[in-house]
């Protein structure tokens, strides 16, 4: 089955459509399965789902086949680094179209009531003029406000007397995102282990059991957990640093 898969690749990298749409269909649940970690924050799935294919592809195109990895492991850090990616460069806040275009209408006519009666418009008449809600038009006006960034300095720490920014005071001090990947990754590497040892791993290092119980618990005597456990991790090493 492995060498099956390093076969589809190559022809996928020698430019093969029908097998780069097998290989990304069959990938499809591990891309949506980093695609959910985003949900929440303002951005359509299908179009994060689409931007994580691309990060697939350039992961297939990128592949040595004669890594001893998979290639959905290999994957994980170029599906998300190509979803961050497309979040950092899309801007903080997304604004439908409908309301961009009310917001123009808005400062053609407070420009035209400038002109012709020296005066701002009040936010009835234009509500009014337009024909929608204060609230419509409220929305529209406050959309054009600059963003306050959360890496901006807007906070003044007593102790030390400098300004400190939102994140600083948000931030946990890890590295979150690599955490993430890192996440994703293991847990693919212990769906690809043996029977024997994914039950070894997770007892031991999921469970919190010791060698002995985790030896009781399947059958087998704590020399044979220890073999197991060092060989699984050593394995899991040499395929990270990949």
């Amino acid at each position: 089955m492995y060498e099956n898969d390093m076969k589809i690749i190559e022809r996928a990298q020698n430019g093969s459509k029908d097998d780069m749409t097998k290989l990304i269909q069959d990938n499809s649940r591990l891309v949506w399965s980093i695609v959910r970690r985003f949900n929440g924050r303002g951005y359509d799935t299908e179009d994060l789902y689409q931007i994580g294919s691309i990060g697939l592809i350039k992961a297939i195109q990128r592949f040595d086949t004669n890594f001893e990895v998979r290639l959905s492991t290999y994957a994980v850090p170029y599906i998300l680094g190509e979803i961050k990616r497309f979040i950092r460069d899309d801007g903080p806040i997304k604004i439908s179209r409908s309301i961009k275009e009310l917001n123009i209408k808005i400062k053609e006519l407070q420009k035209e009531y400038q002109n012709k009666y020296g005066r701002d418009i009040s936010l009835e008449e234009i509500a009014k003029e337009l024909k929608t809600s204060k609230e419509e038009i409220t929305m529209a006006l406050d959309s054009a406000k600059p963003v306050n960034s959360i890496e901006d300095s807007q906070y003044r720490d007593n102790k030390t007397d400098k300004t400190i920014s939102v994140i600083e005071q948000l931030s946990t001090g890890k590295d979150e995102e690599t955490e993430i990947a890192n996440r994703i990754t293991i847990k693919k590497l212990i769906s690809e282990l043996k029977d024997k040892e994914k039950e070894v791993i997770l007892l031991r290092y999921y469970k919190g059991k010791t060698q002995m119980q985790v030896s009781r618990i399947l059958g087998i005597t704590q020399v044979q957990v220890s073999r197991i456990e060092r060989r699984v991790l050593e394995n899991m090493k040499r395929k990270l640093s990949v």
